[in-house]
């Protein structure tokens, strides 16, 4: 193994949510990059959880993260119960005595939503599970694993969400889901704050429109023939699969200077610009940018931003 093939050789990550989409993609290409991956969810192959699929689980995550070169362990945890999380850090600790990468990327609250629906006519209790799954988890986590990660300089947070600073200058049509998608990107600023004292950095990141497996079941589709659904929503030819924001994030983790972004909230589209790297079929969508161009009156190409 060589820093030059496997630039985290040695790197212990842990990412909160890996069961699918973007989360287990992210798991797969730090290992690939050569992390030891901690992997968590709260679907396994004996449970699933109230948003999970018994097609994807924590453990599958775990080995397609040491297929790629990695190592994978995946730890079934509720990051909503602190003694899991605990439990969790513990064994990291125990384990390797370190944490230099944190992503967050807890979510599973898709199932809550109830997009152009005015706040008040919400249900209470779910508008407050959203921000359970998307805030709180985040919280709980970061508090507990951070005394871990920041032993050593260098270390990385990731929040993982929807939405950059710039593109979440509106609003996100619902009360609760804008809560919960600009939440992370004010924990990406705060945590950068406070981690530069000790030689650390947090950024947020976040996909485009991406093609997650429930994203491709909402269509109809497979990653195959996902091109058969441009003609019913115009952005979808502007999609991307889960390995494009995974790439970016692993090319940061690795970047030396990553320190730059800092606080800040990056895109894949942005990230794949930077650090050069491409969707699995060679392409850079840029959904973020078209849509930014389309909101100050212009008239974008789709071809301009793939």
């Amino acid at each position: 193994m060589t820093t030059t093939n496997k630039p985290l050789g040695g790197k212990i990550a842990l990412v909160a949510g890996a069961t699918r989409g973007a989360g287990r993609a992210m798991a797969v290409e730090l290992g690939a990059a050569g992390a030891t991956v901690y992997v968590t969810g709260r679907t396994t192959r004996t449970r699933v959880s109230e948003v999970g699929r018994a097609t994807e689980t924590v453990e599958e995550t775990a080995e397609l993260v040491t297929e790629a070169g990695g190592e994978g362990i995946a730890v079934p945890t509720d990051h909503l119960e602190p003694e899991q999380v605990r439990a969790l850090l513990r064994r990291v600790e125990r384990d390797h005595g370190r944490l230099d990468i944190l992503v967050n990327d807890l979510w599973g609250g898709n199932f809550l939503l109830d997009f152009d629906t005015r706040m008040w006519d919400v249900d209470l209790e779910r508008g407050l599970r959203m921000l359970d799954l998307g805030v709180k988890s985040h919280i709980i986590t970061s508090s507990i694993a951070l005394p871990l990660l920041v032993r050593e300089p260098g270390g990385l947070v990731v929040e993982v969400t929807d939405g950059t600073a710039e593109t979440n200058k509106g609003f996100r049509e619902n009360f609760y889901y804008d809560l919960a998608k600009n939440g992370p990107i004010r924990m990406a600023f705060t945590l950068g704050e406070e981690l530069k004292t000790v030689g650390c950095a947090a950024v947020a990141v976040t996909p485009g429109f991406i093609r997650s497996e429930e994203m491709l079941d909402i269509f109809g589709l497979t990653e195959d023939n996902w091109r058969d659904g441009i003609d019913k929503q115009k952005h979808w030819a502007l999609s991307e699969s889960p390995v494009y924001l995974a790439r970016g994030v692993a090319a940061l983790a690795a970047d030396p200077e990553r320190s730059r972004w800092n606080g800040r909230s990056l895109d894949s589209g942005l990230l794949a610009r930077e650090y050069g790297v491409t969707d699995a079929d060679g392409s850079r969508p840029d959904v973020w940018g078209f849509m930014l161009a389309e909101q100050k009156g212009g008239t974008p190409a789709v071809e301009d931003y793939r």
